[in-house]
């Protein structure tokens, strides 16, 4: 199953678990990180049902723009249906996120996305570049935790991993390791690219925020 049948099918669930009130708090210090200011332009990479997009035009008020971009038709289906998630200041533009068919942005915001592209550094790079020199970048996304009291919890992080990636299955051999160094591999290049980086992480070490500004 590609991609966009995947994550179409599963749009109402991803939906439902996008807005829980743990996933919440993340989204909002992954919004937090990008230092928005009113009237800047946010793009969000992956947006899935556009639920870190009030957060966001939150911060950018009524002058700013706040682009959602996402491969799945059903995903930005979903999100138009959200009161919350539509206005005047929001634009959904379906598209490939490792290509954004955008020029330019003040900041670029990706939430639990980089692991599913098969060359995140490059993908990460051309992000920086769409923000140029100044611009924000922040992604957020689950980890292995290396936190001794949560350790047995890693096999519930690889069989999430096999089950949230298209076709997945738990009868397959893990996809957590190549999962992990694409999520590294991203992390690098913005590393790279950036100053003034950050890393927090949350929810027992199972989450990481890294940021930074484009040098």
């Amino acid at each position: 199953m590609d991609s966009r049948a995947f994550y179409g099918r599963w749009a109402g669930v991803y939906d439902s678990l996008a807005a829980a009130p743990g996933v919440r708090s993340w989204r909002e210090r992954a919004t937090a990180a990008l230092e928005l200011a009113p009237n800047d332009t946010v793009v969000e990479m992956g947006c899935g049902t556009g639920a870190n997009v009030p957060h966001l035009r939150e911060r950018v008020a009524d002058g700013g723009r706040v682009l959602g971009v996402d491969v799945t038709r059903g995903m930005l289906r979903r999100a138009r249906t959200h009161a919350d998630r539509t206005g005047q200041s929001i634009h959904y533009v379906q598209g490939d996120a490792s290509c954004p068919p955008i020029s330019t942005a003040d900041a670029v915001l990706a939430t639990f996305v980089v692991g599913i592209f098969t060359d995140p550094a490059t993908v990460v790079r051309r992000w920086c570049d769409l923000v140029g020199t100044g611009g924000r970048m922040a992604l957020l996304n689950f980890q292995r935790s290396d936190r001794p009291l949560v350790a047995p919890l890693n096999i519930a992080f690889e069989a999430f991993v096999r089950l949230s990636a298209p076709g997945g299955r738990l009868s397959r051999s893990s996809q957590a390791p190549d999962f992990e160094r694409r999520v590294e591999a991203a992390r690098d290049a913005l590393r790279e690219r950036t100053a003034d980086i950050r890393f927090e992480t949350f929810a027992g070490g199972y989450v990481g925020l890294l940021s930074g500004r484009v040098a």
